[in-house]
């Protein structure tokens, strides 16, 4: 429990509900507040500060701690409080269900230091465990075939774990993967990767990745074409025992 939290709360005189209200949001969003690993989001936070009368670092002291970028944290945010995330993937396996040797061997090659880089694989490594908690979100991931064959850092044995971790995750209640063959048709998402999190106040944001810097869109003629990208994606995606088989059969060639 986030004694801080319930206690300001408490003490400005109110409840979540009431609280809620002043935010114009759902008040099980505001009740989760008081639950260790989970944060407002970025734009709701210093309003929350001002009406109850406390810094922002005194009522969650987890922000001072945080090791992800600076742009990347509002994300995080959002991933902390969405109930489902449907996350595409050409590339990479989502860092959601990254094993810690694939995560680090997807930050080598730049110019990093041995610090920044352990930071870095924290940071993305803590952000599993929303998968893990009571009230999880349902992740849908949807890979590129792609994703299985090509190799990520030097060794084979890195892969066919990674690989063999995803089969583990895919067992979990809250998480449904899928990967798009390889003999698929050209389809919308060559375009690139995004993830689309619906939170519980009832929005829906997304994240697409860029060349250059990640974006967070709200916009709905943005969502609503990333929504129908998505659409299109899933209908090329495997069945989810067809994807297991797929997985485990690539998961063999890597040993």
């Amino acid at each position: 429990m986030n004694h801080a939290f319930v206690k300001a709360i408490t003490e400005a005189g109110y409840t979540a509900e009431s609280l809620a209200g002043k935010l114009g949001l759902h008040p099980k969003t505001v009740a989760r507040w008081a639950h260790p690993g989970h944060i407002p989001q970025s734009r709701h936070r210093a309003t929350v500060a001002e009406l109850l009368e406390r810094d922002v670092d005194a009522l969650w002291p987890d922000i001072v701690k945080r090791r992800e970028p600076v742009w990347f944290r509002p994300w995080v945010d959002i991933e902390r409080e969405a109930t489902t995330l449907r996350a595409f993937q050409l590339a990479w396996v989502p860092g959601l269900l990254q094993t810690e040797a694939y995560a680090r061997a997807t930050l080598t090659g730049g110019t990093l230091t041995a610090e920044t880089m352990d930071e870095l694989t924290d940071a993305r490594l803590s952000r599993q465990a929303i998968l893990h908690r009571e009230r999880s979100p349902l992740l849908v991931a949807v890979l590129d075939e792609g994703v299985l064959r090509r190799r990520v850092g030097g060794s084979r044995a890195l892969m066919a774990a990674q690989l063999g971790h995803l089969l583990a995750c895919a067992e979990l209640p809250n998480v449904q993967l899928h990967i798009v063959p390889a003999d698929a048709p050209s389809y919308p998402g060559l375009d690139g990767p995004f993830v689309i999190a619906d939170l519980a106040e009832g929005a829906r944001v997304a994240h697409v990745d860029g060349p250059a810097q990640a974006q967070i869109l709200d916009r709905p003629s943005d969502l609503v074409n990333l929504e129908r990208r998505w659409e299109r994606i899933r209908g090329e995606a495997l069945p989810r025992g067809r994807t297991l088989d797929l997985l485990r059969e690539a998961a063999a060639s890597w040993t």
